[in-house]
C-alpha cells in the first residue's frame, strides 16, 4: 500500500452515524453485485444529517445491478445513474457507478471531471469492502491536481474552482474554497504523500469543453430515473444561490421539458453557472 493509499484507507474507515450505515445497507440491497457504498458531500463535511445525504454505489456490473435492462444501458452510456432514497427521517441521493467506470473516471482517461473532483474530497466507506476501490479512490486526488490548470497559490483551491466552473452549478463562487477550508490539514497530508505529480493539464480544455454538455445530458436522464427531480433541482438551486425557485404543476408533469426551459433562464440570471 502506498502512503497515499494508506491515508485514503484510514479516512474511509472513520466511523459515521449508524443511521448512515443502515441507509447504505438498504441502498446496496437494491442493487445486486454492489461492492461498496461511499458517503461524501456537504452532510459529511458539515457533520449534519439534516440535508440530503450523498452516496456513490460501486457495482460490479450494470447488467447485474438492475432488473430493468434500459437502466443498465443508460448507466453504461452516460454514467452515473442518480436515484433518490429515503429511510426513516433521512433523505439521500445516490449515484451508481461500475468498478470499471470508477477506475476510468478517477484516472487521466476520465471523460467527466465531476467524478474525480467529488472522490478527491472526504469519503467514508459505509458499506462493503475498500479493497477493490482503494487504488481508484486514491488516484482521484492525483488526477484532480494533475489534470486541472496549476494557477494560484493553493493548487487544491484552483483545482476545485476549475472543476466547479466546468459544471452547471448553483453554488456561490466561494464554495470551492470552502471545501479546502473545512479541513486544510487533510489536503496538505494528501499533497505530501503524492511524490512527483505529472502534468496532464493539456487535456483540461477538452474536459472543460464537454463537461457542461454532459451535465445537461445527465439532467435529461435524471428526469427518467429521479422521481421528483425537478423539485430537487429547484430546492438545490434555491439553497445554494439564495434565490427562491418555484415549480409549477406543468413543470412537474413535464420535468425534462421544464429543466430544458428552466436552466437557460437561471443561467441568464446568474443563478446557475
Amino acid at each position: 500500500m502506498t502512503p497515499l493509499e494508506r491515508l485514503v484507507a484510514d479516512e474511509l474507515a472513520i466511523p459515521v452515524d449508524p443511521r448512515v450505515n443502515a441507509m447504505a445497507a438498504d441502498i446496496a440491497a437494491k442493487h445486486p453485485g454492489t461492492l461498496a457504498v461511499l458517503f461524501y458531500g456537504s452532510c459529511l463535511r458539515d457533520a449534519t444529517l439534516s440535508g440530503m445525504l450523498d452516496f456513490y454505489v460501486i457495482v460490479e456490473d450494470y447488467g447485474r445491478a438492475y432488473d430493468r435492462r434500459w437502466l443498465a444501458t443508460v448507466n453504461r452510456l452516460l454514467p452515473p445513474n442518480v436515484f433518490p432514497f429515503a429511510r426513516d427521517d433521512l433523505s439521500a441521493k445516490y449515484a451508481v457507478l461500475s468498478l470499471a467506470d470508477l477506475r476510468r473516471e478517477t484516472s487521466v482517461a476520465a471523460r467527466d471531471p465531476s467524478t474525480f473532483a467529488r472522490l478527491a474530497q472526504p469519503l467514508r466507506l459505509v458499506w462493503g469492502s475498500a479493497e477493490p476501490i482503494l487504488a481508484a479512490i486514491a488516484e482521484a486526488s492525483r488526477t484532480l491536481l494533475s489534470v486541472t490548470p496549476r494557477t494560484g497559490d493553493d493548487p487544491w483551491r484552483s483545482a476545485f474552482a476549475a472543476t466547479y466552473a466546468s459544471e452547471l452549478r448553483a453554488e456561490r463562487a466561494a464554495r470551492p474554497g470552502s471545501i479546502v477550508d473545512a479541513d486544510p490539514e487533510r489536503y496538505a497530508s494528501l499533497s505530501a504523500s503524492f511524490g512527483a505529480l505529472p502534468d496532464h493539464s493539456g487535456q483540461w480544455p477538452r474536459l472543460r469543453r464537454w463537461s457542461k454538455a454532459r451535465q445537461l445530458a445527465k439532467l435529461a436522464k435524471a428526469s427518467l430515473t429521479f422521481a421528483g427531480g425537478i423539485d430537487y433541482l429547484a430546492w438545490k438551486i434555491s439553497r445554494h444561490s439564495g434565490h427562491p425557485v418555484t415549480v409549477t404543476p406543468w413543470q412537474r408533469r413535464h420535468p425534462l421539458l421544464a429543466a430544458l426551459v428552466m436552466l437557460p433562464r437561471l443561467m441568464a440570471r446568474g443563478q446557475v453557472r
